[in-house]
């Protein structure tokens, strides 16, 4: 098809694939790519009519597009409710003889992607004889946004050059699909090659701070912080919110304030927020609200990610009546409609307080239909305070929403066990099994040296793991001795107490602090990072650790971070 429009062009419009910028398209393009910006920087059905309705104007008054006309007008179509109006400018870049134009190609891949329809954008990057390096970064990206990073991956691999988009298009598309591993070892490839063609820039470095993040690797992140400062890039406001979130998810509060602070008057939103939010993790809820008050009075405003930082350390600090007026100031001073987060928020905050009865409420009032967000929210909270009704009505709508949904299984289970009800443990298990449903291990990850250390519930196949099994055995004597008895409520196995408290003694943070009292000098603060939520007994555990020990232990699960010194936890035992 594309073959006959060519050469139909050719017979009837002999001159328009030479068509050149003129004055008046000069005057046009610019308009076009004004509209199409502010289009995408808050991109509605609506405003996308703009770019457009102002090229219809544009070929009304006979003025012929160019070669910057449709890269301009395509970058609009960034959603999949504008796929039609982006297929009929393809359809003009070849009645105009541009779609093989390098930049149009490129700018028609970002709009196919964009618009949610990978395969179009592939088969025209496939019809392309010799892509460019354009082109080949689109198409990688493209893959990646769309969760496909093996695909992205071998289209990397088979670049016949690569720059500096390259590497960071991999290296991010890693950290969006949860592959932090591979970017932190992508990045230290693309490092070896020691060319200006691909040395990293802001963005490279801001993907690698969130994989640094999400791992907890502080050392790595003090690492990358050092490489930054060394090749003297600008910490500018994208970089230091980069920073800030690093080391807030790596446990080290202070050096997030310490790069707050160094950015002056240099902070926007995102940077407040991601403060904001880093100080709730904390739980230093009175600091983070004192934070927002100053951000306002800054005259910077808040936007909806500000507000799920306040109203998180509210949950986090049980403020109940601090957290219904931000919620109220949310919408009737700022003007921001709360989202299905915020109310989860709200849920949240009531349930732990006991409140089930107002969490039952908000969630009757909401505008939306309610979501696993909201409904595990509802089954924590009344698992805390043992509402046995409220949990399953929670567990049915998380099953209905998400069958395969491990977590809500375990929480119902967990309620049962607290209660002594091992029967209905049982079936609930016995269900699980039927449904082919696996729990979710316990995994603990701690970072000595540079290098990254996993340990799973039960798990021997650490190289030292004898070492580190005796190790916990002499900890968890010591800790018998000062009168440490074990939780054993909510273990998940109907066993006799000492089974109970030989499973709880495998979890896996305790055999990462056994891992690390091997490892570390006596005093040595220990960090660890949690894929679960903590449980009670390694909780009072880690606590009398700290004191018997003078060890201060951080550990990030997946709710909260908890700083335990002296045999206290910066929780309060509220979480």
């Amino acid at each position: 098809m594309r073959a006959f429009a060519r050469r139909l062009i050719s017979l009837t419009h002999p001159s328009l694939h030479l068509s050149h910028p003129t004055p008046e398209s000069f005057v046009w393009n610019t308009l076009i790519r004004v509209h199409a910006q502010q289009s995408s920087h808050g991109s509605t059905g609506s405003t996308l009519s703009t770019p457009f309705s102002i090229f219809s104007r544009m070929r009304l008054h006979g003025v012929q597009p160019d070669f910057y006309t449709f890269p301009f007008l395509l970058q609009s179509f960034n959603s999949p409710p504008h796929l039609h109006s982006g297929k009929q400018i393809h359809t003009q870049t070849i009645l105009f003889g541009f779609v093989d134009d390098p930049f149009v190609q490129t700018s028609l891949i970002n709009m196919y992607s964009s618009c949610g329809h990978l395969m179009l954008a592939r088969q025209l990057f496939d019809e392309i004889t010799q892509p460019d390096l354009a082109s080949w970064n689109s198409i990688i990206n493209a893959n990646c946004k769309a969760g496909l990073i093996d695909v992205a991956w071998n289209l990397f691999d088979a670049m016949p050059e690569k720059n500096v988009i390259s590497w960071s298009c991999m290296i991010n598309g890693y950290v969006e699909c949860g592959g932090y591993k591979e970017a932190l070892a992508l990045f230290r490839e693309m490092q070896m090659l020691k060319t200006n063609d691909v040395k990293p820039n802001g963005f490279t470095m801001s993907s690698i701070l969130s994989a640094c993040g999400r791992l907890g690797a502080l050392e790595h992140g003090k690492w990358v912080h050092a490489y930054i400062e060394k090749c003297k890039m600008e910490i500018d406001v994208v970089l230091g919110t980069a920073l800030i979130d690093m080391y807030a998810k790596c446990g080290s509060i202070g050096k997030a304030k310490w790069v707050f602070n160094l950015m002056g008057h240099n902070k926007d939103v995102m940077a407040w927020s991601a403060m904001v939010s880093g100080l709730a993790m904390h739980g230093d809820a009175w600091e983070c609200l004192q934070l927002f008050n100053e951000m306002t009075s800054h005259g910077v405003r808040p936007n909806a990610v500000t507000f799920i930082g306040v109203l998180c350390a509210c949950v986090h600090g049980g403020l109940v009546s601090e957290g219904k007026e931000y919620f109220r100031r949310m919408n009737k001073e700022f003007g921001i409609s709360p989202m299905i987060q915020h109310y989860g928020c709200i849920v949240d905050l009531y349930g732990r307080a006991g409140l089930i009865g107002e969490a039952w409420n908000v969630v009757k009032s909401m505008p939306m239909e309610p979501d696993v967000l909201i409904w595990g929210a509802l089954l924590s909270g009344s698992r805390m305070h043992g509402d046995i009704e409220t949990c399953e009505i929670s567990l049915k709508k998380l099953i209905e929403l998400d069958p395969s949904n491990s977590g809500a299984y375990v929480l119902l289970s967990n309620v049962y066990a607290k209660m002594g009800k091992w029967i209905e443990v049982r079936q609930v298990r016995d269900l699980m099994e039927v449904r082919g449903i696996k729990k979710v291990p316990g995994c603990s990850l701690v970072e000595l040296g540079g290098v990254l250390h996993e340990f799973f519930v039960g798990d021997k196949s650490h190289p030292e793991s004898q070492k580190i099994f005796k190790m916990l055995d002499e900890i968890l004597k010591r800790l018998k001795m000062k009168g440490f008895v074990g939780n054993t409520r909510e273990v998940l196995l109907d066993l006799d107490e000492e089974g109970k408290e030989l499973a709880l003694s495998l979890h896996s943070e305790k055999l990462a602090i056994a891992f690390c009292f091997l490892k570390t000098s006596p005093g040595t603060a220990i960090r660890i990072i949690k894929n679960l939520r903590i449980c009670g007994d390694c909780h009072e555990a880690i606590k009398m650790i700290s004191k018997e020990f003078d060890r201060e232990i951080v550990v990030r699960d997946c709710n909260r971070f908890h700083h335990f010194r002296q045999g206290l936890c910066s929780c309060r035992d509220y979480w």
